[in-house]
């Protein structure tokens, strides 16, 4: 199955890997490398990530890598990357969340 990356969720991955840069450009580009092989997986198990629980649709599903969640939406012909986002953070207010902005 086809993987794709929205623009948000681009924007996403690279605020990150820019901001943990700023201690170390080893384990940002660790931390993005880990970001991007998740998301290979997801050509051969699109379902292998668990549904969002807040979103209450099962085609809105996300993995989690050290700590953060990389949400997506599982299509007919593709996985689209919707955001990937600090484990952290409140999604219980609708104005919070991002599978909403794609």
């Amino acid at each position: 199955m086809l993987v794709e990356w929205s623009e948000f969720a681009e924007e996403d991955l690279d605020y990150y890997v820019q901001y943990i840069s700023r201690d170390s450009v080893f384990y940002a580009q660790q931390f993005g490398e880990r970001i991007v092989l998740a998301t290979k997986r997801l050509q051969d198990f699109p379902e292998s990530g668990r549904a969002i629980p807040e979103a209450g649709d099962d085609a809105l599903r996300e993995v989690i890598v050290q700590g953060y969640r990389v949400m997506y939406r599982l299509e007919t012909h593709r996985v689209l990357i919707l955001a990937v986002i600090d484990g952290s953070r409140d999604l219980s207010n609708p104005k919070n969340q991002p599978w909403d902005s794609n």
